[in-house]
């Protein structure tokens, strides 16, 4: 069989393809968690989504607050507390759009596959600067709900 014949659309992109040991842990605003966002979104491709690893230490832990983007989580290591609720590894978690994260514990420490993207209902997108990429950590105004 030709390439053409396996794929008529030969205009189609390729995938993009990452490993997450090419990359480094990056600064995440919550505290007790660095991440590896694979994908992101980006001036040329703004509705990418965020996609990768977050890895939290024992300890870390994020308020309740709100978003207008989509997610799913799979949790891949370690026992999270997730609003009252016990989750361990093979739990999914979807967050349809808006959604509201409930207050978030780890006594473990943990690892989560995460896949943030553009909510269908509220168009809102995943944020990836000041959020991921951080170079330090900054307090957070916890009394706001959508942060």
């Amino acid at each position: 069989m030709t390439a053409a014949a396996k794929n008529p659309n030969q205009q189609d992109p390729p995938p993009l393809v990452r490993h997450a040991d090419d990359m480094e842990w990056e600064t995440i605003r919550w505290p007790g968690e660095t991440g590896k966002m694979l994908f992101h979104p980006t001036a040329e491709n703004p509705t990418a989504p965020n996609a990768g690893l977050l890895r939290l230490e024992p300890g870390a832990h994020h308020p309740w607050h709100r978003h207008d983007f989509a997610q799913v989580w799979y949790i891949l290591e370690g026992e999270f507390n997730i609003g009252g609720k016990i989750c361990t590894p093979g739990t999914m978690l979807f967050h349809g759009d808006p959604h509201c994260e409930e207050e978030l514990h780890t006594a473990t420490g943990g690892m989560m596959l995460i896949v943030q993207y553009p909510g269908p209902t509220t168009q809102g997108r995943p944020i990836y600067d000041k959020r991921f990429n951080m170079d330090q950590r900054v307090a957070l105004d916890l009394e706001r709900t959508d942060i």
